[in-house]
């Protein structure tokens, strides 16, 4: 029996309409559909954004317990797990899709899992998504860049140090996983001499709650909030 093969599909920032023709083709003639979750039963946001628009019917939908605990060892182990779990199917010569938001690449749990799939080998595939900055600059209508300017993506957790040097060595940051560090980061930019109207803050794009404008201070942002910001603006003439 040939075997399965793994597809991590990225699934946009929160829009269903953003999602890829590939990814929705994937999702519906795959075998298994893998919906991330940190607890059995639950709903994951990236599976709620493909299944007003995907066709399910003759897909098998699995939970696969991947928790969030924000220390890259424990993400390693639930990787080798998931993936244990997800080589039940592949070695049935079953295809699986796993969905993930925004792209693949940026902060994808599935990342940790892939190599470790791929190195029992079993064939896997990524299918990128548009990230939550692209789809929020968009939303915004701002440039990510402009001419020969520079783009640092960070995330704040854990009071992560590369913000501070990002703000101090690049024209534009985006600061991902940041609905907790808003505050701290005004002030970090306060210390810079950058206003707060340099900054846009783009939260829940595409979702019913989405939030895309300036900074209130004082409010509470989720999860899924990343901030924009841009040092120098350009105008035309």
């Amino acid at each position: 029996m040939s075997k399965g093969k793994l597809y991590g599909i990225g699934v946009g920032p929160g829009d269903p309409e953003l999602l890829t023709l590939k990814a929705k083709r994937l999702i519906e003639t795959n075998d298994v559909l893998a919906n991330p979750v940190k607890k059995e039963g639950e709903v994951s946001t990236a599976f709620s954004i493909v299944k007003p628009v995907v066709d399910l019917s003759g897909v098998e939908v699995i939970d696969l317990v991947f928790g969030m605990t924000g220390n890259s060892g424990d993400y390693w182990e639930f990787g080798r797990v998931a993936g244990d779990e997800i080589i039940k199917y592949l070695s049935q010569g079953k295809n699986v899709s796993l969905v993930t938001l925004g792209d693949v690449s940026i902060y994808s749990t599935f990342m940790y899992l892939e190599e470790y799939v791929r190195g029992k080998g079993y064939e896997t595939e990524i299918v990128p998504g548009i990230p939550s900055f692209c789809g929020g600059a968009a939303k915004a209508r701002i440039p990510l860049t402009l001419g020969d300017q520079c783009l640092a993506i960070v995330p704040s957790a854990k009071d992560n140090p590369m913000v501070a040097e990002a703000l101090d060595r690049f024209d534009n940051v985006v600061v991902m996983k940041a609905g907790k560090s808003v505050g701290k980061i005004l002030e970090m930019m306060r210390e810079r001499g950058i206003g707060s109207d340099r900054m846009t803050v783009i939260s829940n794009v595409g979702m019913p709650d989405e939030y895309v404008g300036p900074v209130a201070e004082g409010r509470e942002y989720g999860y899924f909030t990343t901030l924009i910001i841009k040092k120098n603006a350009e105008k035309g003439e």
